[in-house]
């Protein structure tokens, strides 16, 4: 089922069925079919790839619309949640951020250190937030200054629609509103950067750290550990804020570089040398002497 902006059956509207994968070239569409009085549509896989994902698109006022995916396994048809469609406005109530996850991973042999962020978008409005021009995005974010290699990735927002400015995130893409929309993107920290401060520039309800160098200590409001877990065969330590206000002082400060286990082994060899030469000292002390006859 399609609907229209009023929630009233959208007829006479393209649906697209799209087969999606991660390989170049395999993705397209696979079939097509006018919406009915209804807004309703049938389309066929005729042979489903159980490697690839299928969803359902319309275009609405140059915006695409997609359901969600389509499942492959089962029963021969699988009826979908209905397709809502909305009016478009480059104005209304700001995007809110919901939820930031933070993965910062080990030191590389440079000594630079990736970061993985994941933002949890919301449009509390009524119509998709479309940007007027290439100066105005939809909706922006702070990332460290120092942060290089900036590179946005998959998510409910195209990768092609965000940039970084300095230390903002911009995004260019349409944000509907309802369900909750995902944007991913990476950076790299400088090899020198012990403090990396996590700038809030937007009231957020909650932040998250996986951090996999679990030496490092975190400062933040109201933050909570949450212990270390293990994902695809790493260990990260975890740490989750309530929600923050723009300002918020959130940091993550890192052990300086050599300090470990393997930093201290040298001394730890010079104590060891120590104490067993005090012991023969001692031994040899407590020999009786030798008494002549």
């Amino acid at each position: 089922m399609l609907y229209g902006p009023t929630r009233k059956p959208l007829s006479g509207t393209w649906a697209v069925l799209h087969r999606v994968q991660r390989m170049r070239g395999a993705s397209g569409p696979v079939d097509s079919a006018r919406t009915g009085p209804q807004g309703d549509y049938r389309l066929r896989i005729p042979r489903a790839d159980t490697s690839a994902m299928y969803v359902v698109s319309s275009l609405y006022q140059g915006i695409a619309y997609f359901s969600e995916p389509v499942p492959t396994r089962g029963a021969p048809r699988a009826p979908l949640k209905p397709i809502l469609v909305y009016d478009t406005a480059s104005t209304g109530p700001p995007i809110g951020t919901r939820r930031r996850l933070v993965t910062v991973a080990l030191p590389s042999k440079d000594g630079t250190r990736a970061v993985l962020e994941l933002l949890v978008l919301e449009n509390p409005g009524k119509t998709t937030r479309v940007a007027p021009d290439t100066t105005s995005p939809t909706w922006t974010g702070l990332v460290p200054p120092e942060a290089i290699q900036f590179e946005a990735g998959e998510g409910d927002i195209s990768p092609q629609a965000v940039g970084l400015r300095e230390d903002t995130v911009a995004v260019f893409g349409p944000i509907p509103p309802g369900d909750f929309k995902q944007l991913t993107y990476s950076y790299v920290l400088p090899s020198n950067m012990q403090r990396f401060p996590i700038p809030i520039g937007q009231p957020i309800d909650e932040i998250d750290l996986l951090l996999e160098d679990t030496t490092a200590t975190v400062t933040a409001p109201g933050l909570e550990n949450v212990g270390v877990q293990t994902i695809d065969q790493r260990r990260f330590a975890g740490y989750r804020t309530g929600a923050l206000q723009p300002g918020a002082v959130v940091a993550v400060t890192f052990a300086p570089p050599g300090f470990g286990v393997q930093a201290m082994l040298p001394y730890v060899i010079a104590l060891v040398v120590l104490a067993l030469a005090a012991g023969l000292v001692f031994a040899l002390r407590r020999q009786p002497s030798a008494v002549g006859t």
